[in-house]
């Protein structure tokens, strides 16, 4: 594993902000969002970031106007990006799809992607925005999960059904329930200054996820990259936070809709698709169980996922007044790494980096990234406070140092993990 830390400045020099309109005429109408994507926690906006390589064939080409118009050329397509989010009865939220179009502001800095090196993982130091500026994270988190289909663009509400009639809770929804608890939450980032939370990035190369998967017992060993990884940072961010072992820790990964048969997504769907089924433990079980133990219950959390729970989730929406989802205790995931922000090609090659701009408050992105060493790897930001951010770190290290234990170590018997699991 390995953390970033930047020693540098530089200047910046920005032009005026301006408008990207769609390069031809583009329907205007109003397009009311779906129940899942009017959710109140996902009302902010999230920075994503890209880096190109400079080419001496291209220097005279000049990179905003090339952009610029690769952006008008798409919003035809994609009009709706270039309308304007806004409220109607009971705070329901559309789309009026006005074609004014969407933000942009050029910027230079003195400085050349080889003195960045590593230092563009996130958190990025140059916040250059381009290409979703007027819409919120909920845009982006259904990116992760598919591309839009021009031509074949079914109603954005026409899934999870804001129309529908006889709304009923399926699921707990856990994501959407705050824990009691008599002692203030340790993590909360929302009350902290600046000063005393830290923003990192730690880069997962070929050799750490090794290390990680050798740490499993055998039957678990086939699971997913992704698993993987939450498993360990949900345990080493559940030590570092130094819980209590009675409190309520959980995890929630976000799971697409996407390419899953049985959830029925109408073909051109280019609303939000996704949901975060949350797994949840006492502190005390997260740290003192082997980190197989995280997982099983993260795989359990992802088993929730179907077309019962999605309905669900739109219900409560609507039943409950749009509950934002849980902070208290809780960390949320998502996996960038296949949206495909490195085949974006504007003339310049593919990207250097593409992806989320940094993580926000209980919420990590992972985002592929390749390190000056050319080694292929996963890049996860975080943001913790400062007494925790360095517990973290240690024992992030520690737990993907090379000589990880296999699964015959004392951790378990007979494969299975010695402490009893919880009954949440």
């Amino acid at each position: 594993m390995e953390v970033r830390k930047f020693g540098g400045q530089f200047c910046t020099r920005h032009s005026e902000a301006q408008l990207v309109v769609p390069a031809k005429p583009t329907p205007h109408e109003t397009k009311k969002l779906s129940d899942i994507d009017d959710q109140e926690g996902l009302r902010f906006q999230l920075p994503l970031v890209m880096f190109f390589h400079g080419r001496e064939s291209k220097s005279k080409d000049d990179p905003a106007l090339v952009i610029k118009e690769a952006i008008s050329e798409a919003l035809v397509y994609y009009y709706p990006l270039a309308g304007r989010l806004g409220e109607v009865a009971n705070r329901k939220l559309v789309v009026e799809c006005n074609g004014e179009g969407v933000l942009f502001v050029e910027a230079e800095a003195v400085i050349s992607l080889m003195e960045l090196g590593d230092e563009i993982m996130p958190p990025c130091l140059i916040s250059i925005t381009f290409f979703f500026p007027c819409l919120p994270l909920n845009t982006f988190l259904d990116a992760l999960s598919c591309s839009f289909r021009p031509n074949k663009t079914e109603t954005i509400s026409g899934w999870t059904g804001s129309d529908r009639t006889g709304r009923f809770l399926h699921s707990p929804n856990h994501e959407y329930h705050e824990p009691t608890s008599s002692q203030p939450d340790p993590q909360n980032l929302d009350s902290l200054p600046d000063n005393q939370t830290v923003h990192e990035s730690f880069f997962f190369g070929p050799n750490h996820i090794l290390s990680l998967r050798n740490r499993l017992p055998r039957h678990l060993r086939n699971c997913s990259t992704f698993e993987l990884l939450t498993a360990c940072l949900w345990k080493c961010r559940t030590e570092a936070l130094d819980l209590k072992p009675s409190e309520i820790v959980s995890i929630s990964p976000f799971i697409t809709a996407r390419g899953k048969q049985s959830l029925d997504l109408p073909d051109g769907y280019y609303g939000n698709a996704f949901a975060f089924p949350t797994a949840i433990s006492d502190a005390g079980l997260i740290c003192n169980n082997p980190m197989g133990y995280a997982l099983e219950l993260i795989r359990e959390a992802k088993a929730q996922m179907n077309k019962e729970y999605m309905s669900s989730v739109a219900d409560l929406m609507v039943l409950k007044g749009r509950p934002t989802y849980r902070r208290n205790g809780n960390y949320l995931v998502a996996d960038s790494t296949r949206v495909g922000f490195y085949e974006v090609d504007f003339g310049w090659g593919k990207a250097v980096y593409g992806g989320p701009a940094g993580a926000i408050p209980y919420v990590s992105f992972y985002a592929a990234f390749k390190n000056t060493r050319g080694q292929d790897g996963i890049v996860v930001p975080i943001l913790l406070p400062r007494k925790a951010m360095n517990r973290f770190l240690s024992l992030v290290e520690k737990i993907t140092s090379e000589n990880a234990m296999d699964d015959q170590s004392h951790e378990y018997a007979d494969g299975m993990a010695k402490e009893v699991k919880s009954k949440l």
